[in-house]
């Protein structure tokens, strides 16, 4: 038992090592996303409902100092927030389509953990996650983590590239073999939360 309970999954993803860091800009056609792992997930948080036309692939990637993750999403129209500084940290960010990264590279601590959030137009905002305070999301944290996604209109897919600094999350450096736990979450689609489409790789009660 940990804080607040044990996890309720085992579901795994390898993150494969690099060599050497890069600067996300959105296009997954790199040699270095041909060779990680990828998983996909299209169902809702119970693992009740499947969302095919919002089927969303993800693979991870490490070198000593950052933890990359590559997003691929199909959709069918993209709900974003408009006429925004995409360069600001937008609070309530989840309100509209957004992939999202739940990390914990402390795994005995189950109320405390990292979330990362970016939208089809790069719109983004990071926050530290403790179950234990009101609140429990500070969004004052700053990971400094770098994003860049790209459209394709034309196939209906959107993608999304992450590049987060391990030492923001008091991490020196990520060695092989290393456990952490984690979750990786898409809303999708236009109205309000009985509408819209929220998918999560490992459900969640």
């Amino acid at each position: 038992m940990n804080e607040t309970g044990p996890y309720t999954s085992d579901l795994q993803i390898e993150s494969k090592f690099i060599s050497q860091d890069f600067v996300p800009d959105g296009n997954l056609e790199k040699e270095v996303w041909k060779q990680a792992e990828w998983i996909a997930f299209d169902h809702d948080m119970r693992g009740e409902h499947a969302f095919p036309q919002a089927t969303t692939k993800v693979a991870a990637l490490w070198t000593t100092t950052n933890v990359y993750f590559a997003f691929w999403c199909r959709y069918s129209t993209l709900n974003t927030y408009e006429g925004e500084d995409a360069a600001k940290e937008r609070w309530e960010l989840w309100n509209r389509d957004v992939v999202e990264v739940f990390l914990n590279p402390q795994p005995e601590r189950v109320s405390h953990y990292y979330e990362f959030e970016v939208a089809p137009n790069n719109q983004w905002i990071d926050l530290e996650i403790d179950k234990t305070k009101t609140p429990f999301n500070d969004a004052s944290w700053n990971s400094n983590f770098a994003h860049a996604t790209r459209v394709d209109a034309r196939h209906h897919v959107w993608t999304c590239e992450m590049r987060i600094p391990v030492a923001s999350m008091d991490v020196e450096t990520i060695r092989p073999a290393s456990e952490w736990r984690l979750n990786f979450f898409r809303a999708d689609g236009p109205g309000d939360n009985s509408q819209r489409r929220s998918m999560s790789w490992s459900t969640i009660p």
